[in-house]
This record gives C-alpha cells, sequence and structure tokens, in this order.
C-alpha cells in the first residue's frame, strides 16, 4: 500500500471486493463515493435541523408550568401535556440518536477511502463534500 497521493485506476477500497483493474470501474467508484460524502453531509445538517425540534421539544417542568398557570384545575391537564411532550421529546432523542450513528458511520466509511491515497478517490469526497453542504446548508434554514 502506498503511503503518498497517486494517480491511478486501480485500488482497493473498504473491501477486497471493491477492486478496482479500469478507467470506468474508477469513475463508477467515485461516483459512489462522491454520493458517499453528499450522504454524510446531508446526516450532518438533517441532524442539525433534528436537534432545533428536540430543543423546541424539551418538557416544560411542572413549576414552570405552575409559575405561568396558577390554576390548581388546570394541573391534571398540565401533566397530560407533560406526558405528551415528554414521549415527543423521547421520540425525538431517539431519532437524534440514530442520525448521529449514521452520521458516524458514513464519516469514519470517507476517511477510511480517502485513505486509499488515490487522487480521485480523493477529489471525489471533497467534490461530494461540497455539493452535499451545497445542497443541504438551505435545508437548515427553511422552516
Amino acid at each position: 500500500m502506498q503511503m503518498h497521493f497517486f494517480f491511478s485506476d486501480q485500488v482497493v477500497l473498504l473491501f477486497d471486493f471493491w477492486n478496482i483493474h479500469s478507467p470506468a470501474g474508477m469513475v463508477l467508484s467515485v461516483l459512489v463515493v462522491l454520493l458517499l460524502a453528499v450522504l454524510y453531509e446531508v446526516l450532518k445538517i438533517s441532524k442539525t435541523k433534528l436537534l432545533r425540534r428536540t430543543l423546541l421539544a424539551i418538557p416544560r417542568s411542572v413549576s414552570q408550568q405552575s409559575l405561568r398557570e396558577p390554576d390548581s384545575g388546570s394541573v391534571n391537564s398540565n401533566l397530560g401535556q407533560q406526558s405528551t411532550s415528554s414521549k415527543r421529546w423521547f421520540l425525538y432523542h431517539v431519532s437524534q440518536s440514530l442520525f448521529y450513528l449514521a452520521q458516524v458511520v458514513t464519516g469514519y466509511l470517507v476517511m477510511l477511502v480517502v485513505m486509499s491515497y488515490n487522487v480521485w478517490i480523493f477529489l471525489g469526497v471533497i467534490v461530494g463534500s461540497a455539493l452535499g453542504y451545497y445542497l443541504a446548508y438551505p435545508v437548515l434554514n427553511a422552516r
């Protein structure tokens, strides 16, 4: 294995079965790596957007609700609302954890692909990251 960047159409990526021997195989592999980098950026932005929703769903404590609504008759309805918001917060938390897991796995795969030291693969990752950020960033600002 070479420990410097090189131009070649022959390389092994991630697994033994992903063995590239031709220019057509290199083009296809660069496209797959590009899409993997785009997926990483989309996951990163989506996780940030989900974090925003999670923070909005954090349940308020009973003491905060009692300060805002001093009626003793509304305590039971507040507890029901708190239970619903706690479940919603938990689902957001689980979803965010799954997004994080997918982002970490994808990030490590992209890192290992770059460590093949193939210039074409490296350029595929760079272009994929830029394209993914360009496509996913407007989603972050959308409400």
